[in-house]
Order: structure tokens, then sequence, then C-alpha cells
């Protein structure tokens, strides 16, 4: 009996870790949403992929920047309208996860303008906020 105890617990345990079939899925809807509201040339809705919170870590080339509202305003700075923002396309290279809420996504994104393009890579850790994944650290290159 209490080897079958024992197990039950140890099967709990794995399970507690365990990612829902859905969370890849949703970590990847969760970009695809970004990348369509950036399109539109929204940059409010493209930021409400990242957790709302002083505690935002954004790593640019001017280096780190700590919070939700600095993000937004350095990136209203830098891209003042649609133009500017032109169109953006994602490359997901991987998703893993490193515990049951929490995962790391490596991947590349261009921006396509008029006048250029701008192109580079991006690591992300995202983080399942009450049931919602949210970038909490945005290192983007």
């Amino acid at each position: 009996m209490k080897k079958i105890i024992l197990f039950i617990i140890l099967i709990a345990a794995l399970n507690a870790n365990a990612q829902k079939p859905t969370d890849k899925q949703d970590i990847l809807n969760v970009l695809e949403k970004q990348r369509s509201d950036w399109n539109r040339g929204d940059i409010e809705a493209y930021m409400q992929g990242y957790w709302k919170n002083d505690s935002l870590l954004f790593v640019g080339k001017s280096g780190p920047t700590y919070g939700w509202q600095k993000t937004l305003e350095n990136y209203k700075k830098g891209y003042p309208d649609k133009a500017t923002m032109g169109v953006l396309t994602f490359g997901i290279k991987k998703v893993d996860f490193l515990t049951k809420d929490k995962a790391f996504v490596l991947g590349s994104w261009n921006v396509k303008q008029e006048k250029g393009e701008l192109k580079g890579y991006f690591t992300l850790i995202l983080r399942k906020i009450d049931g919602i994944w949210k970038v909490v650290v945005d290192h983007s290159s």
C-alpha cells in the first residue's frame, strides 16, 4: 500500500511540472498577436504581450530598460509612426520550457520599412501569470 501511495505522489509531482498541450501554441499566439498589432501600427496593443510591471526587463542596443511604461515610451520614441514601424516578421527558432510556468524563446525579427530593413535576433523569457503567457524579459539585438 505504501508503494502505491508513493507512486501516486510521484506521478502527481511529475504532472505538476508538466506543460499543458496548448502551452507552446499559446506562446506562439502571443507572439503572433504582437506581430499583427505591430503591423497595424498599434504599439499599445503590441505591448499587451509584455508583463505590465516595473520589473519587466528589455535589453536592446541602448542597454537595459526596466518597466512596462518605460519600454512603451522607448518603442514610441524609436517608432513614432506606422512608416517607421514598417512590417514585422518573426522567425521562431525554439521554444523551451524552463518550468511549468516559464519558457525561453529564441527567434529572429525583421522590420521592412519603405527606406530599408532592420533585422536581428531576440531571446525572450515568458512567464505564465494568472493563466496568461507574458514576456517578462526581452533581449533584442
